[in-house]
């Protein structure tokens, strides 16, 4: 059985999220479904996740008042590599270009974890936009 991770944290990443891991959970028995939200964007985030019944499997609570993206990027790279290193999954998913997602993608690559990037490839020519 392969065993994917989908990490979310903003409410646009589990608006694009959610038909990919929806159509994830179709495949019980061939792929077990995990996913994390790190909940970057809190309130935005869990609007969309009970809009979509999706239940996170971890929730990582990690944004702070008045937190800088370097904290923040800290937090989620800790939290995350201990999920990762306890499900040890075959494919950890992202989606977009927020601070989550550079992170995600990261710790997936220090535990050896294929990556799954939805929407990537998408340019806007300005490395500043949107910013992070």
């Amino acid at each position: 059985m392969i065993k994917v991770l989908s990490v979310v944290g903003t409410r646009p990443e589990a608006i694009k999220m959610a038909p990919v891991i929806k159509e994830l959970e179709k495949h019980h028995g061939e792929i077990q479904s995990v996913v994390c939200a790190t909940a970057q964007h809190r309130e935005m985030l869990d609007q969309v996740l009970q809009l979509f019944e999706i239940r996170p499997d971890y929730d990582l609570d990690l944004m702070r008042p008045r937190q800088t993206l370097s904290g923040l990027t800290a937090r989620i790279l800790t939290a995350l590599d201990k999920v990762v290193a306890r499900e040890r999954p075959d494919w950890l998913l992202v989606q977009g270009d927020t601070t989550t997602v550079m992170v995600g993608a990261l710790v997936a690559f220090y535990h050896r974890v294929q990556v799954g990037h939805v929407e990537a490839g998408l340019r806007t020519g300005d490395k500043f936009q949107p910013f992070p």
